[in-house]
């Protein structure tokens, strides 16, 4: 297993979509820190602007880069990768992160569905295809990051493009590590960051405080990291209302909904309400 700190110092470059704001700017301060060159790619001219001026204070200009990138977008994400290559020669870290959360139903308007896939799924998938062939040549250690999300895996009622779009994240990145760890001679490995409630932009709502239950984004970033050095593969983060043996009952539940032919999302099946509420206070 590759020591992180092969990985995460001075003069090694980390790429992250979403990078203006929440968990991404979180992990571009963080890699900025360590003295990395770091690249955000985020939309929003302004934001962008602020947090690459932000950036700069930690690591100095020359080691900051700020582009504005549509990640729905392929021919995007190669112009993203071709001026990074231009710049700084190679990328040792990339964080799919970018995400949107726009309210969806199964019937609602197609450009919510288009909109979610597009960012949340495809910039995953067309990030790491872009960027994975080239970390993969130059030969040195590396990570790809994908950012998930527990709706991924438990699928709750509502907004089913968002946890379609991530559901797709979690098995597209299980396929990327098992191909790399079967890849001769190859340094990267892939990993899936499962936030738990993180206040960020996404999750904010109407509130302007960080609710008591939530974590900040740099909580997330730094359980990230901790993580990362132990070599986990899932990243599941609690936050300060559900600890992790809660999201592992949770989960459990969920794929028993299969093996005990159960109805689909169960846990809110009103005749499986005391059922999964036994479950969930079950001690093993």
């Amino acid at each position: 297993m590759t020591d992180i700190q092969d990985i995460f110092k001075k003069s090694n470059v980390a790429v992250i979509t979403g990078g203006a704001s929440g968990i991404g700017f979180a992990a571009a301060k963080y890699f900025a820190s360590l003295g990395m060159s770091v690249v955000i790619a985020d939309l929003g001219g302004d934001r962008l602007a602020q947090a690459s001026a932000e950036l700069k204070t930690i690591a100095g200009e020359e080691h900051v880069m700020a582009i504005e990138t549509d990640v729905a977008s392929k021919d995007a994400l190669e112009a993203l990768e071709r001026a990074v290559l231009q710049r700084f020669g190679r990328v040792h870290v990339l964080m799919n992160n970018a995400g949107i959360g726009p309210e969806t139903s199964i019937f609602s308007a197609q450009a919510g569905w288009d909109a979610i896939l597009g960012v949340n799924l495809l910039g995953v998938i067309n990030g790491t295809r872009t960027f994975g062939p080239g970390m993969l040549a130059h030969g040195e250690p590396g990570l790809i990051i994908n950012t998930g999300s527990k709706q991924g895996i438990t699928t709750p009622p509502g907004n089913p493009a968002y946890n379609v779009s991530k559901a797709g994240v979690k098995v597209f990145t299980e396929a990327l590590q098992h191909e790399l760890r079967n890849t001769q001679g190859a340094k990267i490995s892939a990993h899936l960051l499962i936030p738990g409630f993180v206040f960020t932009g996404l999750t904010k709502g109407e509130r302007k405080e960080k609710p008591a239950g939530a974590w900040t984004p740099e909580q997330t970033v730094d359980f990230m990291v901790e993580s990362l050095k132990r070599g986990d593969f899932y990243i599941l983060c609690p936050d300060n209302d559900v600890a992790r043996p809660v999201d592992e009952r949770r989960m459990l539940w969920a794929a028993g909904d299969i093996v005990e032919n159960r109805p689909p999302l169960s846990r809110w099946h009103a005749d499986y309400a005391d059922q999964f509420k036994a479950f969930l206070e079950k001690k093993d």
